[in-house]
């Protein structure tokens, strides 16, 4: 599996899905982008047209949540788990990636 969703994640991903009238069949993009302290971010949005074979997308289903990842964005993302955090420490999203060398203080961006 390229990625592993936390239980809190997946609750909190079905929430805001449910908030923004997406329906079930929607898909989490998640994605690596430039940018950030340490030169790469984490990107996630809704995907209503799920996998696209022009762009090679890897497609996964992870405890009944459809998954869309980029091949590159795959590359980077092996392993990694994606929580959710709502204490005093921090409230959102947050990686847990294998693959990174360094991260932010933040932990928003990384590099490899």
């Amino acid at each position: 599996m390229a990625i592993k969703i936390s239980e809190k994640a997946h609750e909190r991903i079905k929430d805001i899905r449910i908030s923004e009238g997406a329906d079930e069949e929607t898909a989490l993009r998640i994605g690596v982008v430039g940018g950030g302290c340490s030169g790469l971010t984490y990107q996630l949005d809704f995907d209503e047209s799920g996998a696209s074979e022009a762009k090679k997308d890897k497609e996964f289903d992870v405890d009944g949540l459809r998954v869309v990842i980029d091949m590159r964005s795959f590359l980077y993302l092996a392993g990694t788990e994606l929580d959710y955090s709502d204490g005093l420490d921090g409230k959102g999203f947050h990686f847990v990636n294998p693959n990174a060398t360094r991260t932010c203080s933040c932990g928003e961006s990384f590099s490899v």
